[in-house]
Parts: structure tokens; C-alpha cells; sequence
């Protein structure tokens, strides 16, 4: 255990993990912005456990003074932390000695020592650290920024252990092991983009399905294959859920131009409003509408009912539903066998190692990108190309684990900050919704992987888009709670043709775009807001692969620095069978209301009736049922009271 002193240090050093002993308080854990419960005061003895926060202090203590460790084998007092504001006069120290120590505990030079006090970076010394904070990989137009992390210089033992473990089950996951015990399955999303690596069943499977998207896709366009009535297919409708919905829609919002030779909607939740718009929006276009059912067991509830809706809409219209069906599904599942007995289009398969937040290059995501006429080659191209450089085990040149390491940074492990996606692109303006689902449905667990130990871990995940962000809540993040790291994602081409000048100066509109992203960059830093920059050259099929490919295997790496398994979901699976509850409660009631009718009946008095505790439950059964039009609600004074009549 090292003593430390503290001297003229008021603000900022926190310790978040901490206890007392004869007056020294006792430092388990350090805080790099100061969240935690205990400031450090001027004059307060301290210690360390362990000599692994010597090298944390230096980035750590931003207050107006210096650390000095008190020890019998150290000669003259060793510095380990200075601040950039504040400060005390009289503090005991040699200035020159001090600036040594340091510039080399900190690798950075600074522009003035003085008496430590109001302390200010060398612009030449952030320009040291951007350029050794700069991963770039030239030969895709890609580079991660992480200077404004604050990550320490080197990471500690114990996190070069936890490094070593997510690089030893990268390989493991591409040779086919089984990384979801949970359901004793394999992760086979990197396959999709190089069959090479997976057992060769699975890389001829892969291989036969992509030729089917690729030919279907070809003969749909061609007019090879048409409706019942031998008119081309114009509109495409997607029915699904959760990954299966969400990145085909960030495919299509990110690539497709605005001719595109198909139109394709969405049908992504069992809301039937959502539905009636939906219908309404084809108009008559309905019967040239080619309907892709994509679900992998066949039995997600929201999917289902999409389908058998727009099923009866077809009906309804007296139109052949079968004729303008497709369906992307697991070999034998309940929808597979539906398709076959109803004579559908085509049955494009699902395999069970494909989770449904990484199936964008599966049938999934490269059949409605197919049918729009995307190049899905390049878009896998993307996705291989950027695995092949997140296989690095040069933790420096690998971009998925220096993310993967800042959000451990930023959150301590424990998903202490939340995760702010600011791409400054317009078609990129889903990305957050996308990562949203990867990040929080595969890394918040409940439980460590392989036991019973509690930890309750996940990132939260949000955003929109850079600058229209400058004007909703960019004013939180800089002047609001301090609870959150950023990422940009910064496009550097988005037009083509050459841009006009928008201004006295010669500006352009990308050059405003610029500037903005430039400049919330720089004001969240000044507040302590920390940010990394992804950028890419421009937005195409072989870049957003890239992308997604990066943020795929960066989840894959946290999830191994925090021991959780990312690849199952129980949460969800509890929530289907809550809601699968409910359902069985709100038939009981419906029944007792058609076979006995209701001359006016409370919430307790129905509970009472079907024989059930949860009078909660019972009271929103008959709400829902009234907001239906099965029965009429009188409100009474309080909820309790309300009379459903029918």
C-alpha cells in the first residue's frame, strides 16, 4: 500500500470506492471526472491499495495542485497528478523538478508550470496526443479517433488479462464453439462474410443461400417473376421484428437512392394503426406489392400478426396473397411449413446461429437490400474487410477493441455512462437506433457468464444526428449531467457534385456541417465531456459493412471484458411470457363478459369473478376492452370505481 499526501488539490480527483482507516482514507478505486461520492479535500492523508493507480493518478487528478507519495525509499516526493484550474499558493514543490517528472509520467509537455496553479496544455501537446491517438487503416478510408477518452497510456495488468481472454474468444467464435451456452449455440455472423471460415457445410450453406437472394433478387427485377396478374413487382413490404426490421431499414435508409427500382415499407410491430397506414399507403399499389416475411422460428407474435393481417388485406381486396408471398425462415419451422402448404413465391432459409440483432448480411438483411438493387457483395466485402483488421491482437491497431476499451474506460466496467451516437450524415440517422438494439440487447445481463453472480451490466444506448442534435439535446450533454460518452461518426463526402457557397466567407454547406461537428466536439470537451470520431471517406455498401462489422465485434470484445454472454437475450424472452399472461388473463375476461354480460362491473368485482389476484392486470383488460368497443366505461372517482357495462 502506497501513502499519499495530498497538497492544493480541491477538485475532481474523486475516489469512488473508498474506506477509513485511523484517519487515512483508503483508496480502492479512482473516478476519472469526479462522479463518485468522496472529493478529495486540500490536506486529506490518502492511500492506495494497490500499486496499479499510480498509473491512473496522472490522468485522473485534474485539480490545482499535485499528489506527492510519501515514502521511506524515495528520496524527493514523486508528482502523480496535476490540474488544469485552481490551485493553491505556497504549495511546497521544485518547479522545474516537477515539470520533469511530469512530462514523463504523462508522456506530454506542458505550456507553464508557475506554481501549478491554472496549469494549461501545449496546443502542440494535443496534437502530440491526437496523432498517437489516431488508428487509421488508409487502405479502407476508415480512422477512430480517441484523444478526447482520456485513456491512460497503457492499461493495467489486470485489464491486459481481460484483453487477452476477449482476443483468445474472437478466436473462438470464428472457429465454431459454442459461445451461447445458454441455448448451446455457435456465433456465426462472421461466416456470412467469409464462408471460408466456417466448417465447410456451413460455407457451402452460406454460399447457396446468397446465390438464391442474388438470383431471386435478379428475377423480380427483371420481371422474370411477377404477381398472380403478371405485373411487375413496384413495392416490397417487409414484415418483422428487432433485428430482423431494424437493419434492413438502416441499410435501406443509408444506400438507397431516391430512384430506387423497388419501394420498400415496413411492417414492424402488431400496432394495427401502424398497419391501416401502412395499407392505405399502397393504395392500389397493394397488388404489386411483394410481401417478405422474414422470422426465423416462425412463431414471433408481432411478425405473425403483421402477416395474417395483411393477409386478410389481400383477401379483402380479393387478391392473391400466396402469389405475392416470400418468406425468410428456419428449414421446417411453423412459417416454412405454412409457406409450402400455401403455395408461396419462395422460401429463402435461416440458420439457428444467426441472431437476429447480427443478421443484416444474412437472407435477412441481403434480400430486401437485393431487391433495391444494392451491391450485397460489396457490402460483405465491407464487413470482411474490417474483420480482418479487428483480428489484429495488436490491441493499439485493432479499431473494434479500442472501442470496446473506451467504453470500459468510460464506464468503469460497470456501464456507468451512457452511449450518444452523433453521426453527422443524414442517411446514417438510424445508426443509433441500430446500435441500440446490438449494445443494450447483448450486453445488458443480469448475470456474469457461466454462474450465478449478479451484475447487472449493459450500455445505454441513444442519439440522432449531427447538427440538427445541436439543436435538442447537445445542450444537456454540455451543461447537463455529465453521464455519457459521445461518438461521432463523421461521413467526409456526401455530395458528389461540387457544393455552392453559402456565405460571405465561401463556405459551403459541408463545410457548416464540419464546423458543427468540429465545434461540439470541442465544447463537450471543455465541460469534460468525453468523445471519440469515427470517420469514413464516404457512405456506401462496402463502408456501412465496415461499420457494422466494427461495432459487431466491439460488442463481442466488451462482452468478454465484462464476463457477460452477449448472445442471448432472456429479458425479452421474459417479457414475451409476461405478455403471454396477460393475453390468457385478457381471454378470461373477454369470455366472462360474452357468456354473462355486465350491467356494470368494478375491477375487483371481475378479478372476483375469473378468479384472479392481480386487479391491476384486470383493470387494464377492461380499459383495453373498452377502448376497443367490447364494452362502455363509466369513470368513478378513483380507478377502482370506474363501471364496465356491456
Amino acid at each position: 500500500m502506497r501513502r499519499m499526501r495530498q497538497v492544493g488539490c480541491q477538485s475532481r480527483l474523486v475516489a469512488e470506492a473508498h474506506h477509513e482507516t485511523n484517519g487515512i482514507i483508503i483508496v480502492e478505486r479512482l473516478d476519472v471526472v469526479g462522479r463518485a461520492p468522496l472529493k478529495i479535500d486540500d490536506g486529506v492523508d490518502l492511500a492506495l491499495e494497490s500499486d496499479e493507480f499510480l498509473h491512473d493518478l496522472g490522468d485522473v487528478c485534474r485539480c490545482g495542485g499535485f499528489l506527492k507519495r510519501e515514502a521511506d525509499d524515495v528520496a524527493e516526493p514523486r508528482v502523480f497528478g496535476i490540474c488544469m484550474s485552481g490551485g493553491q499558493e505556497g504549495a511546497e514543490h521544485d518547479e522545474k523538478k516537477n515539470a520533469e517528472v511530469l512530462h514523463k509520467f504523462h508522456g506530454k509537455p506542458f505550456a507553464k508550470c508557475g506554481n501549478l496553479s491554472n496549469v494549461n496544455f501545449d496546443p502542440m501537446s494535443q496534437w502530440t496526443t491526437f496523432q498517437k491517438s489516431l488508428l487509421r487503416y488508409p487502405d479502407l478510408g476508415f480512422s477512430l479517433d480517441t484523444s478526447l477518452m482520456d485513456a491512460p497510456a497503457a492499461w493495467s495488468p489486470e485489464m491486459e488479462t481481460k484483453i487477452a481472454r476477449a482476443q483468445r474468444d474472437r478466436v473462438a467464435i470464428e472457429a465454431g464453439e459454442i459461445m451461447n451456452p445458454d441455448e448451446s449455440r455457435a456465433v456465426g455472423h462472421y461466416w456470412l462474410r467469409n464462408p471460408d471460415l466456417a466448417p465447410p457445410s456451413e460455407g457451402a450453406w452460406i454460399r447457396s443461400v446468397k446465390e438464391q437472394v442474388q438470383a431471386f433478387a435478379a428475377q423480380v427485377l427483371s420481371g422474370a417473376i411477377t404477381n398472380p396478374a403478371g405485373e411487375t413487382f413496384r413495392h416490397v413490404l417487409l414484415i418483422g421484428i428487432g433485428g430482423s426490421a431494424l437493419g434492413p431499414q438502416l441499410v435501406s435508409k443509408a444506400l438507397v437512392p431516391a430512384q430506387a427500382p423497388i419501394n420498400l415499407l415496413f411492417c414492424d410491430n402488431t400496432d394495427p394503426g401502424g398497419m391501416d397506414d401502412l395499407y392505405l399507403q399502397l393504395g392500389d399499389g397493394l397488388a404489386e406489392t411483394l410481401v417478405v416475411i422474414v422470422s426465423k422460428s416462425g412463431g414471433t407474435a408481432e411478425t405473425r400478426n403483421g402477416m395474417l393481417e395483411t393477409e386478410a388485406e389481400f383477401k379483402r381486396r380479393g387478391l392473391s396473397f400466396a402469389g405475392n408471398a416470400v418468406a425468410v425462415t428456419g428449414e421446417g419451422s411453423a412459417l416454412d411449413k405454412h409457406a409450402v402448404a400455401n403455395g408461396w413465391i419462395a422460401r429463402i432459409p435461416m440458420a439457428d446461429w444467426i441472431g437476429g440483432r447480427t443478421s443484416v448480411m444474412s437472407a435477412v438483411g441481403l434480400l430486401p437490400a437485393a431487391l433495391q438493387g444494392l451491391d450485397i457483395d460489396a457490402f460483405l466485402a465491407g464487413a470482411a474487410a474490417m474483420d480482418e483488421k479487428t483480428r489484429s491482437t495488436d490491441t493499439a491497431a485493432n479499431a473494434s477493441l479500442q472501442l470496446a476499451l473506451m467504453w470500459h474506460h468510460a464506464g468503469n466496467g460497470r456501464g456507468e455512462k451512457d452511449m450518444v451516437i452523433l453521426p453527422y450524415c443524414d442517411r446514417l440517422d438510424l445508426m443509433s437506433k441500430y446500435l441500440q438494439q446490438l449494445v443494450m440487447e447483448s450486453l445488458g445481463k443480469e448475470f456474469e457468464l457461466g454462474n450465478e453472480t449478479r451484475v447487472h451490466q449493459g450500455i445505454a444506448v441513444y442519439g440522432n444526428k449531427g447538427s440538427t442534435d445541436q439543436h435538442a439535446y447537445v445542450q444537456q450533454l454540455r451543461d447537463g449531467l455529465a453521464n455519457f460518452f459521445a461518438t461521432f461518426i463523421e461521413v467526409r463526402r456526401t455530395r458528389r457534385q461540387p457544393s455552392m457557397m453559402v456565405d460571405e466567407m465561401g463556405s459551403t454547406s459541408a463545410d457548416y456541417l464540419q464546423g458543427f461537428l468540429r465545434g461540439t466536439r470541442k465544447a463537450l470537451y471543455e465541460k469534460g465531456r468525453q468523445s471519440m470520431t469515427i470517420s469514413i471517406e464516404q457512405l456506401d455498401a462496402f463502408s456501412l459493412g465496415m461499420l457494422i462489422a466494427l461495432y459487431e465485434r466491439a460488442v463481442s470484445f466488451y462482452a468478454s471484458l465484462i464476463n457477460v454472454n452477449a448472445y442471448h437475450q432472456p429479458g425479452v424472452e421474459a417479457g414475451k411470457k409476461a405478455a403471454g399472461e396477460f393475453l390468457t388473463l385478457l381471454s378470461r375476461v373477454k369470455q366472462h363478459l360474452a357468456e354473462t354480460g355486465s350491467s356494470g362491473v368494478t375491477a375487483a368485482t371481475m378479478a372476483s369473478n375469473v378468479g384472479e389476484s392481480d386487479l391491476e392486470a384486470v383493470f387494464h383488460c377492461l380499459t383495453h376492452l373498452a377502448a376497443a368497443g367490447f364494452c362502455t366505461v363509466s369513470p368513478g372517482a378513483s380507478a377502482g370505481e370506474d363501471e364496465f357495462r356491456c
